[in-house]
């Protein structure tokens, strides 16, 4: 018992450390590999946990800030026609994309905490986090980009093909599979054949 309590004290310590060297500024580090990637992890972890929430709740429901109406007016307003279903990385990186972005971005310092803090952007927002499908972008662009795709219905692909994964399940464990009106495939085959006599 000792052996964990005391095993546990460095990785507070270092967790400590890490979370302190994350609240400087970053002018005071150069490129520190050890933040970087420590950076990346947080990075990482926010993306698994957003995946995860849209995965299992319909997305068009989420609320990701207090002020997503806000984002989302001012993001339409100035990025009208941007299609945000696959997004095109020049339209966010290029030099000219980040002097249209830089003003939208810049309304929201002190609205949203850690507006520019480092985050994963899915380009297609039918697919996953992987290394082909992911940019680094500002917390901001992400928020204002995933809440337009959850309110456009965008997001709802993620949803819906992890409530097709778990009808799957239940139906392979001997449960019964419901269809999308939310019947039960036996409730739908009696009710037709009910209609038939």
């Amino acid at each position: 018992m000792e052996a964990d309590a005391a095993s546990e004290g460095p990785v507070s310590g270092e967790l400590v450390s890490v979370a302190h060297a994350l609240s400087l500024p970053a002018e005071s580090y150069g490129n520190d590999p050890d933040i970087e990637m420590a950076w990346a992890m947080r990075a990482m972890q926010h993306a698994e946990v957003y995946y995860k929430l849209i995965s299992s709740v319909d997305p068009q429901f989420l609320k990701l800030t207090r002020v997503d109406d806000q984002i989302y007016s001012e993001f339409r307003k100035h990025f009208e026609k941007l299609r945000i279903d696959v997004l095109d990385p020049e339209e966010l990186k290029s030099q000219s994309a980040k002097e249209k972005w830089r003003p939208f971005c810049l309304k929201f310092d002190g609205v949203i905490e850690d507006f520019n803090y480092g985050t994963l952007l899915r380009l297609d927002c039918a697919q996953g986090y992987t290394e082909e499908n992911t940019i680094f972008a500002p917390r901001i662009q992400f928020f204002a980009i995933e809440i337009a795709r959850n309110r456009e219905g965008h997001n709802k692909a993620v949803y819906s093909s992890m409530q097709d994964k778990e009808g799957e399940k239940k139906a392979d464990k001997g449960g019964v599979k419901e269809s999308k009106t939310g019947e039960s495939k036996e409730g739908e085959k009696e009710k037709a054949d009910k209609e038939k006599e």
